[in-house]
């Protein structure tokens, strides 16, 4: 879930964004789920998503099998240079043993990545930024409630990278090794409420003899600041593999740099059938810094700056308006002193 995978939407929690820029003041990740939000980490941000699973298939009723065991999903997110930006590492890595249940039985032990890929994301339409009408109302809930039509505009991101595969490799089709391009557009709307809904279309490994297309949709809804939860469907199309994937779960906000997560996903066919449970958490190393603004201080100082001016102007006011009431009480005074 991704996606969830935007300034706590964890989607909010998991994945919002600001207004000026794709940095939030909590982490923004893509787990537990398998899409990818449209925006980045923000610059000089270092991200680090993981998490163990348990994986059970079976399969029948010809060439019947099944596969017990586990795995590891890792990703490596970093925003470089533009706030639009982030190059990432990410991958699965599964140990297993399938076991052959028609005629005679045998087991295979087998261990590899199912996937490995490096790439870089980059937004390219950002319909929340700059919008002034979209800060919370803060004297009416209702109206931060209420559904706006501008929200159904997604954040558009565009993803390039690269497949590795290694050879043997018993997850993928017999004779792919090396290097294969991999592309992506992932789309995001955040609407009221605290609900945001993921897109990913996927296309894989392209130009191999497992070159697959796939579907992601994510639906993440953060119920408080700390807590939120998704559902996800993730289609799979290609002439090796082709499976419907669903995915429910949720995420808990240990702090503003520190998550925590769990989801289950099974599928609702036998050929074969599949059930997954995992366990994750994402971590950030925060090295953000607003950007300059003219003066040459941070937005950050100049908001302070702006307080203070604010906070001075108005003592000034309450001393003009003390002002009078002094005068009257020294006149009082003076007119009892000459009445003596």
């Amino acid at each position: 879930m991704s996606p969830f995978k935007s300034t706590l939407l964890i989607l909010l929690i998991l994945t919002s964004t600001q207004a000026f820029c794709q940095y939030t003041d909590v982490i923004n990740s893509n787990r537990p789920g398998v899409s990818r939000s449209a925006f980045s980490v923000g610059t000089n941000v270092a991200q680090f998503e993981v998490g163990p699973y348990t994986i059970k298939e079976e399969r029948t009723p010809t060439a019947a099998y099944e596969v017990s065991g586990f795995g590891v999903d890792f990703a490596a997110r970093y925003g470089l240079l533009l706030e639009e930006l982030e190059i990432n590492i990410e991958g699965t890595y599964q140990n297993d043993t399938k076991t052959f249940t028609s005629g005679f039985s045998s087991e295979d032990k087998r261990a590899n990545f199912r996937f490995l890929a490096v790439g870089a994301k980059y937004l390219v339409f950002d319909p929340y930024k700059n919008a002034e009408e979209d800060k919370p109302n803060l004297y009416s809930w209702k109206a931060n409630r209420q559904f706006k039509w501008k929200s159904l505009i997604p954040a558009v991101s565009v993803y390039v990278g690269a497949n590795y595969d290694t050879k043997p490799n018993p997850y993928t089709y017999t004779g792919i090794e090396g290097f294969s391009p991999k592309v992506m557009v992932a789309t995001q709307n955040n609407f009221s409420g605290g609900w945001v809904f993921v897109m990913n279309l996927i296309k894989d490994r392209i130009g191999t003899d497992q070159s697959d297309f796939q579907y992601i949709l994510t639906l993440t809804h953060s119920f408080s600041p700390k807590w939120v939860i998704f559902g996800e469907t993730q289609g799979i199309q290609s002439d090796f593999y082709a499976d419907n994937l669903f995915r429910f779960g949720g995420a808990y906000l240990m702090g503003k740099d520190f998550q925590l997560d769990t989801a289950v996903t099974f599928n609702t066919k036998d050929t074969p059938s599949v059930f997954s449970v995992n366990f994750g958490a994402s971590y950030r190393l925060d090295f953000h810094k607003d950007k300059e603004i003219d003066n040459g201080t941070s937005a950050k100082d100049e908001g302070q700056r702006r307080a203070n001016r604010k906070g001075k102007s108005s003592n000034k006011k309450r001393k003009k308006e003390a002002e009078p009431t002094e005068k009257i009480k020294k006149q009082k005074k003076k007119d009892i002193d000459f009445d003596d």
